[in-house]
């Protein structure tokens, strides 16, 4: 064997400089390094560190391009965009759920309860209707981009949601809503995008009841349920196990991986809704001895691993953003992520909730920050993995998808602190 082709990742004879594998690993480097100082500061800047990533991400596209170098392309690679992306999400739904301390009665939950019985369909039907008038989508397609853009996302609106567990007395009733609609409905979105793959792929209504039963009644019944009972389950073990000193406090930050992976796969593996449990087993979690120092180091610990999960998930998904995918968008495309985002999302939202006897200026702020983010793009993944979209509407969903996520973190980014002081939450 002639040449350095068997040493694709160590030093190579000879002279030799540019290796792709050496340049990421400077690339990545940097990135931690940006990170680490967008994170530290994101609370005095009028943008979030997601889009300090996201422009990187955009960066590192260019690079690439000039390389000839291909990271990761969304259509191959379905699965592994699912894959990082499903991390990222259930690490931050657990996170979620473990800053709630509300009591489950209808009283306190009833502005989350609306956004999710109300809202998140109207959007879903919405998006669906724009997608099949702007778009030429059929009508599986147009359904499943309704679903993957109707969800607010869990791991890029940490600036707009309650804060760890113990620091606030009062939870705000917007971020409060905020909140506990991000870790609902990621996994309540699940029945309309197995809604849009039957359409797309079945035809007829010969599979209905199946979704019903499978996918409506026993994925959302059974992923509570396992999250609930596991989620307590796991609490007090790691309590008793405390007891007699069996476990290093030191140590507690990893039992929120931990615990989560456990929920997430029990639940995934008979078949149910591992984002639901996910969350679930959040709540659950805390209520197990809510005032026990134990719950902030595991959310420190989640909230570590989210914020990296974070980085790098933009980095990817921003990698693959070009100029010919933010085009291939069309103005079908380009429109319905604007609509959403500057006036769907905030007129139902505001109209909604008036019954909750909120005020104006707090159902406005709950219908602006509607973020959309990493779950969408999950979702986007299983439907394309599945192969029943034709090739042209799953490049108009996925690119879609790209420029609200991308609209949505610049815009959202700059305006979370500023209407948060504002409103002095």
């Amino acid at each position: 064997m002639t040449g350095s082709s068997w040493l694709p990742f160590s030093a190579q004879e000879g002279f030799s400089a540019g290796e792709p594998y050496a340049l990421g690993l400077v690339f990545a480097g940097l990135a931690l390094f940006a990170a680490v100082g967008a994170l530290a500061h994101q609370a005095k800047w009028t943008f979030t560190a997601a889009g300090v990533y996201l422009v990187m991400g955009a960066g590192l596209s260019i690079a690439l391009n000039v390389l000839g170098v291909s990271l990761l392309d969304p259509f191959e690679d379905t699965q592994v965009i699912e894959r990082i992306t499903e991390i990222a999400v259930i690490i931050a739904l657990f996170s979620a759920g473990l800053k709630l301390d509300r009591a489950l009665t209808w009283r306190a939950w009833r502005a989350p309860v609306v956004l999710l019985a109300v809202v998140m369909p109207l959007t879903i039907a919405a998006v669906a209707a724009l997608g099949m008038g702007l778009m030429g989508l059929s009508l599986g397609a147009a359904i499943v981009l309704g679903a993957a853009l109707a969800p607010t996302d869990p791991v890029l609106a940490a600036d707009v949601q309650v804060g760890p567990p113990g620091e606030e007395k009062d939870e705000p009733e917007p971020r409060f809503a905020l909140t506990a609609e991000a870790g609902l409905n990621d996994g309540l979105a699940f029945p309309f995008v197995f809604l849009g793959i039957f359409v797309a792929g079945e035809g007829g209504l010969a599979w209905l009841s199946e979704w019903l039963l499978a996918d409506v009644v026993y994925g959302i019944a059974v992923g509570v349920a396992v999250g609930a009972l596991a989620g307590r389950g796991i609490a007090a073990l790691v309590s008793w196990l405390h007891g007699r000193e069996l476990l290093a406090p030191a140590l507690d930050g990893w039992l929120a991986m931990a615990t989560v992976l456990v929920v997430y796969g029990v639940t995934e593996a008979i078949g149910a809704y591992g984002f639901l449990a996910a969350f679930a087993g959040g709540l659950a979690f805390r209520r197990f001895e809510r005032a026990h120092d134990l719950h902030s180091r595991v959310h420190d610990g989640a909230s570590t691993v989210e914020q990296f999960a974070e980085l790098a998930v933009v980095l990817l998904l921003g990698s693959t953003v070009t100029f010919v995918g933010l085009g291939t968008a069309g103005f079908g495309g380009w429109a319905i992520a604007l609509v959403l985002l500057l006036a769907l999302r905030p007129l139902v939202t505001v109209l909604a909730l008036a019954p909750t006897g909120l005020p104006l200026a707090e159902r406005g702020f709950i219908g602006w920050f509607g973020i959309r983010g990493i779950g969408s793009f999950y979702y986007v993944a299983v439907a394309l993995g599945t192969g029943v979209l034709a090739t042209h509407e799953a490049e108009l969903v996925y690119w879609t998808v790209i420029v609200c996520t991308g609209v949505s973190i610049l815009l959202h980014g700059a305006t979370s602190t500023p209407l948060a002081r504002r409103l002095g939450l």
